[in-house]
């Protein structure tokens, strides 16, 4: 929103399971984590002061608003945004907001979260009692077990596609033409000046397509490497969008990086996509705040 000049309210945990989002018809979430885990930064950053403050305020947070665990809030984060968008919202996630999500919609009931992040043990048997028809976009992929990992499950394709020595050179991924006649809704969301899109890590960089829905559209893809970056559907009355990777004009985005120059990007073809999702409600809807 900065990049377009957008005027933008943030809202968190807090405010959504206040009902705010009833003011809105468009949320954007980016780094975000659903599962209670905290972002999996366990392994690398959990002896780090910004680390032992995220996981306090967090657990103060979830104390105050009832919860025993973080975990618990964060579900509860997810299932108003999912009463959202079935009731008409848009949402637009990226990076570790998008898989995160799913999982956390797809894994309710069940403990994923191992001892350092909730104080007690996960369930040894979460992948045999996943529901993954809670999900929006995904199925059939394994949670990983692995705490000590930087990974929620075997959907992003970030571990896989560094086996086929893909870096800033060569990782792209190329969108899909549709027609505005047929298919309007795909069409605006993949308006770009160019086709073939410079790819960026993010925590979770890209979708594999194993791992997706039959109905879901993929909207851009690195069809070699068996990865989807840009991918939509609709639920209930509204509609989702998730994008891979963190920031378009960084390839790597590695933690405590300073934030990107917008100004040293006024044509970014990665930036239109995310301008596109945000003007994608405003043609369908009556205006509200955004």
């Amino acid at each position: 929103m900065k990049y377009a000049e957008i005027p933008y309210d943030v809202v968190y945990d807090e405010e959504i399971l206040s009902d705010k989002l009833k003011d809105y018809d468009w949320l954007h979430l980016h780094h975000e984590d659903f599962t209670g885990q905290y972002g999996r930064f366990y392994a690398s950053f959990h002896q780090t002061a910004w680390y032992q403050t995220e996981v306090k305020n967090n657990e103060e947070t979830a104390k105050k608003l009832g919860f025993t665990k973080v975990s618990q809030l964060k579900l509860a984060v997810a299932k108003k945004i999912n009463d959202y968008v079935f009731t008409g919202g848009f949402l637009f996630a990226m990076c570790s907001a998008t898989d995160s999500y799913d999982i956390a919609l797809a894994a309710e009931g069940i403990d994923i979260c191992e001892s350092m992040f909730d104080h007690d043990p996960a369930d040894a048997a979460m992948n045999k009692k996943i529901d993954y028809t809670k999900g929006y976009a995904f199925e059939k992929y394994q949670l990983s077990t692995n705490p000590y990992e930087y990974e929620f499950s075997t959907i992003d394709a970030t571990t896989p596609r560094r086996q086929y020595g893909m870096n800033k050179d060569n990782d792209v991924f190329t969108l899909f033409e549709f027609s505005a006649k047929w298919d309007p809704v795909p069409t605006m969301l993949c308006q770009n000046h160019e086709q073939t899109i410079k790819g960026f890590y993010g925590q979770t960089t890209a979708f594999t397509k194993t791992y997706i829905k039959k109905n879901i559209l993929i909207l851009g893809e690195a069809k070699a490497y068996n990865e989807a970056r840009y991918i939509h559907g609709d639920h209930g009355k509204g509609t989702w969008t998730f994008y891979g990777g963190h920031d378009p004009e960084d390839y790597e985005h590695r933690v405590e990086d300073p934030p990107t120059d917008l100004s040293l990007h006024p044509n970014s073809p990665g930036y239109r996509l995310i301008l596109n999702n945000i003007l994608f409600p405003a043609a369908k809807k009556k205006k509200q705040k955004t």
